[in-house]
């Protein structure tokens, strides 16, 4: 990819990718809630799920801080900090994330995805054990789509999922 004219350098080199998970808004978004989900100690396929990220791309879930306010706090992560952070997790537990209403805004080479979830242990689970709004920028490059940065709140009592991020466009 370039910036600038010049070759966008990393520490982390690119994956080869799949085509089919990056040719669409549709196709990328899809791609990464099935790549993240799996039963309890199924190994994650992160570097397919790396090849829908720049290099340096950001994933940023809101955090809740105990306290007198119990503040949301963003935690930035890097790719390789996020896969740290969740890899013990899906060993112990089932996390399968579904897709239950997407909104899109698409301008020129970059587009804005809220994409609305719930999560659950096992995919036949009646009732998620959390839900909550995806951020997704995406940049098309000219030949493919890239995930830029996932920014995710879970929705709680003093922040529930307005109806409106229920349903599509």
């Amino acid at each position: 990819m370039k910036r600038n004219g010049s070759e966008r350098k990393s520490a982390q080199p690119v994956a080869p990718t799949n085509r089919a998970d990056v040719e669409s808004v549709d196709a990328i978004v899809t791609a990464a809630y099935q790549l993240i989900s799996g039963h309890a100690g199924q190994k994650r396929d992160w570097e397919r799920m790396r090849a829908l990220f720049i290099p340096d791309a950001r994933l940023i879930p809101t955090t809740r801080q105990a306290g007198a306010n119990d503040s949301e706090t963003p935690a930035v992560l890097d790719f390789d900090g996020y896969a740290a952070r969740v890899s013990e997790y899906f060993e112990q537990n089932g996390f399968f994330e579904i897709e239950v209403a997407r909104r899109v805004e698409e301008f020129g080479n970059i587009a804005h995805v809220l994409s609305t979830y719930e999560s659950r242990h096992h995919p036949d689970d009646p009732n998620p054990f959390m839900r909550g709004i995806n951020s997704i920028q995406l940049f098309h490059d000219g030949t493919r789509w890239w995930i830029v940065t996932i920014f995710w709140q879970h929705e709680n009592r003093d922040h529930p999922i307005p109806a409106k991020y229920l349903s599509g466009n």
